[in-house]
């Protein structure tokens, strides 16, 4: 029991400020939507206006949720339990990853394995810390949802289905380390499992099946292989169903059952995907710093571009969706397809515009990388290693720079080549082929920010890489994408550089606000590599 407990509070001692930001930003979350819906829609007649717009628009049940009706509480809960969902999965899974796989890479886990607390208690310790860490998100958003003034029973079913989320993306975490190899490539696929939820939530609301008056929607079939999916069939507020929540505690069960399985089954350090071995002496065509980088990256790399695949290929098969939309609710569509179209664009091409924002996130993230796996070689040494030969610290930096601006387009082709094929797969002709590469275009200079930005920070406050570079893109994201629906002034919206990603109409699209961001990005990029010719390599 003592060893239990000495693991267990190691793990609480060390997540214990990082467990802290993620709870209390998660409840503050759920809190700011509440007041902001609160004040944003007053009543039931305004909220109703905007649901009808909603179920006409699939584009917005993507981004948001499944609809339940105008009441207050319903209404929040349509807006904002899709990204708490999203936020409690990374949060688990960033903490599965990190108490398994990585402490098997640093070698802490074969230490702890040889003390008479053996191989299965640190798994256990690891599950009992994220059960426990998501009774505490449950917990909070509860109190966040009731302190904003919405029913206290509703607000405890919706905690315990973002808490029960939670609990599923733990142990797919869990999984996934015992199939990655590394901590990088098992953080790559569970966090891929959490966009792919959420995707797979957004198509089956925005195919779902609309009510008569145009306020509810009954999810389609692939909401219901989504652990956030099946969070959002509880109907908090609607209908405070618990049964759906046996999903995601049964998912529990299983993954950890196979996690225990293959973990009796391999060797400490190993993995069912191995990492396949080196060759004694490197090809001409790796000698160099850009090979190196491009060696040690190219596994997530390559995940970010399937990740951007898959969501340009659902913007295809979305286009027959929309055109279903069209004859189940006519009256306010032909309206809605008006205004929009007055606007120079359609309605599928506004439903590319957002999945290419998601493309762009993922684009963001992947640049993101190159300048995180700086400090990762920084820290482990190697980048010391590999500078003591004839080389300059320019060419090093730069070459990882190189290539993450090189990743960052290359998963918005796969994005784009993936809605190209599935719109021509779908027969879908309102969006002309020109147009759908222009829109993926366009998020390109919003995602080299996100190589910039921290490319200056790695230069000036190393130590604050890594923690900086993810809040600025989790910053960027919820005052971006989710800035309006939480109340949130345009000033405050305009420091996402996702507000300023052009969009792309019929009628001619203003490039201004990408060449703006552009220049900025080449401007901190210039200053981060002459700054890092003046620092100590390994500086802390």
């Amino acid at each position: 029991m003592n060893r239990f407990l000495d693991l267990y509070w190691q793990r609480l001692r060390r997540d214990r400020w990082q467990l802290l930001s993620w709870v209390a930003s998660i409840g503050a979350l759920a809190y700011f939507a509440t007041t902001a819906v609160a004040s944003a829609y007053g009543d039931d007649a305004s909220r109703a206006e905007i649901l009808h717009i909603a179920t006409a628009t699939p584009a917005i049940l993507i981004l948001r949720g499944l609809v339940r009706g105008p009441a207050l509480d319903a209404f929040t809960f349509f807006q904002i339990f899709a990204f708490i969902g999203v936020l409690a999965g990374l949060m688990n899974t960033f903490m599965a990853v990190r108490h398994t796989r990585a402490e098997e890479e640093t070698g802490r886990a074969e230490l702890v394995a040889s003390t008479a607390a053996g191989r299965w208690m640190p798994l256990t310790a690891t599950v009992i810390h994220g059960l426990v860490a998501n009774v505490l998100v449950a917990a909070a958003v509860a109190f966040g949802f009731i302190a904003g003034g919405l029913d206290a029973a509703g607000s405890l079913v919706a905690g315990l289905a973002a808490g029960a989320v939670g609990l599923a993306f733990l142990t797919l975490g869990l999984l996934a380390s015992e199939f990655m190899s590394t901590s990088r490539g098992a953080n790559g696929a569970a966090a891929g499992l959490v966009v792919a939820a959420y995707l797979l939530r957004g198509f089956g609301d925005a195919t779902g099946e609309v009510s008569q008056d145009g306020l509810t929607v009954t999810a389609a079939w692939p909401s219901w292989i989504s652990p956030i999916g099946w969070g959002q069939q509880t109907f908090a507020y609607t209908g405070n169903r618990l049964w759906p929540l046996l999903l995601p505690l049964g998912l529990g069960v299983v993954c950890v059952s196979l996690t225990a399985v293959v973990m009796s089954r391999r060797d400490v350090g190993a993995s069912v995907l191995a990492g396949r071995r080196g060759r004694t002496d490197a090809r001409r065509s790796l000698r160099g710093t850009f090979a190196l980088a491009l060696r040690l990256q190219q596994g997530a790399i390559v995940s970010w571009c399937i990740g951007g695949f898959i969501a340009g290929l659902l913007t295809g098969t979305l286009g027959a969706a929309i055109q279903q939309v069209s004859i189940t609710n006519s009256s306010v569509t032909v309206i809605l397809r008006a205004m929009i179209e007055a606007q120079g664009t359609s309605m599928t091409q506004l439903v590319i515009a957002v999945l290419f924002e998601i493309g762009g996130i993922l684009a963001a993230a992947c640049g993101l990388q190159a300048v995180l796996r700086l400090r990762q070689e920084e820290v482990a040494g190697t980048a010391e290693l590999v500078l003591s030969e004839p080389l300059g610290r320019t060419r090093w930096f730069g070459s990882f720079l190189g290539l993450g601006a090189a990743s960052v387009v290359l998963v918005m082709v796969f994005a784009a080549f993936g809605a190209w094929y599935s719109l021509l797969v779908s027969g879908e002709s309102a969006v002309e082929v020109g147009n759908v590469w222009e829109t993926a275009v366009a998020q390109i200079p919003a995602a080299l920010l996100y190589l910039a930005l921290p490319a200056a920070v790695f230069v000036t406050f190393p130590r604050a890489t890594v923690p900086v570079g993810w809040a600025l893109l989790a910053l960027g994201v919820v005052l971006g994408v989710y800035g309006g629906m939480l109340g949130f002034d345009k000033w405050l919206r305009d420091l996402s550089p996702f507000t300023h990603s052009p969009v792309v109409t019929n009628t001619g699209t203003d490039w201004s606000g990408g060449f703006w961001m552009l220049g900025i990005g080449v401007a901190l990029s210039l200053f981060a590599v002459v700054a890092v010719r003046r620092r100590e390599v390994g500086a802390v």
